[in-house]
């Protein structure tokens, strides 16, 4: 390639380009517009990258600490007191085939029922009060027509009947009013789990402010060298590498973790329909056992998710350093060389 040809090229190359477009400009009016530039789009980038990586933390930890065990306690409770009126029934018949030990099992039953009431109560907002009631009625009902009038077949039908009315009965039963508690834990659950538009349009915010400011340091780093012979400028450059991995390490370990959120409500869901699959009918035992067996799994992928909260305070120290190398660099470097200009 001649010269003449190298050099008509040139004319046409990116920094010929943008060198064209600030040559009206006087260096140091340059500069102080790059630090404004940059200083808003890194306010503007990590706030909201903050805000969003805050969001996903957030709905984690109100999945481990409320949700999650809320779903899961109001599933045991239903369970357990449908099999609880399984267990007593089995007493009273007079060929018992498969029961034995069944009077310690119902109680150990409606005890877990209580205890799993009792531990939901610090949980969530909703009102346990009148379950409670209902709970200690229907346990005493069952305690009498099993033990007390254990010898008086008609005592002990009346007193199993009765239980199972305080059980079954439609939309003020024991069952019914679990099943609206569920449903409403079910809501909140979904409202926590959903990425709303406005937190993906923070995201996407963040990504385009974080773009911003990526180019405007390329931009400052071309005039310091173009204008200033300045090659390199340490504040600059690392403001760069960290503007790229704030950029891309977040957003993907905040979007596994709301994937994360979305499949542990999908396994909360699941472990709501099983425990409304059954009533007062056979595969009370196999219920619980997938109850079980799905809580404990949620368990485990909550735990797994536990090490995003360090993404989440690098994301607001990385934002807070954001802010601060950009103006650091460019604000040395005008005062070093504009500094006692007026």
């Amino acid at each position: 390639m001649t010269t003449g040809s190298a050099t008509s090229w040139s004319g046409y190359s990116p920094a010929a380009f943008w060198r064209g477009r600030l040559s009206r400009f006087r260096t140091r009016r340059l500069l102080k517009a790059h630090l404004l530039v940059l200083v808003t789009f890194a306010l503007v980038g990590a706030s909201a990258l903050f805000l969003s990586c805050w969001k996903i933390q957030g709905g984690a930890a109100a999945f481990e600490s409320r949700e999650a065990p809320a779903v899961q306690g109001f599933a045991a409770a239903r369970l357990a007191v449908l099999r609880a009126y399984e267990q007593a029934h089995d007493l009273g018949d007079p060929n018992p085939v498969g029961v034995a030990g069944s009077g310690e099992t119902y109680r150990a039953q409606l005890s877990a029922a209580d205890q799993g009431l009792s531990r939901i109560a610090d949980r969530t907002d909703q009102d346990l009060g009148t379950v409670n009631g209902l709970l200690a009625t229907y346990g005493n009902s069952i305690s009498l027509g099993t033990a007390m009038y254990r010898d008086q077949p008609l005592m002990r039908q009346q007193k199993l009947a009765e239980a199972r009315s305080l059980l079954t009965r439609p939309d003020v039963g024991l069952v019914p009013r679990l099943h609206e508690l569920q449903r409403v834990q079910m809501k909140r659950v979904e409202a926590t789990a959903t990425m709303g538009w406005l937190q993906r349009g923070g995201w996407w915010i963040a990504e385009l402010a974080l773009a911003g400011l990526a180019l405007t340091l390329l931009s400052a780093l071309f005039v310091l060298r173009d204008r200033c012979g300045r090659d390199w400028n340490p504040y600059l450059i690392a403001a760069f590498a960290l503007t790229v991995l704030l950029a891309t390490v977040p957003l993907l370990t905040m979007s596994s973790a709301q994937k994360d959120l979305d499949s542990v409500a999908g396994d909360l869901r699941q472990i709501t329909e099983v425990s409304r699959q059954h009533c007062c009918g056979p595969g009370l035992d196999e219920a619980q056992q997938s109850v079980a067996d799905k809580s404990d799994e949620v368990r485990r992928e909550l735990a797994d998710d536990a090490w995003t909260y360090g993404v989440y305070q690098g994301a607001l120290i990385g934002g807070l350093l954001l802010v601060v190398l950009p103006a650091a660099g460019l604000g040395l470097r005008l005062e070093s060389d504009y500094g006692r200009r007026p």
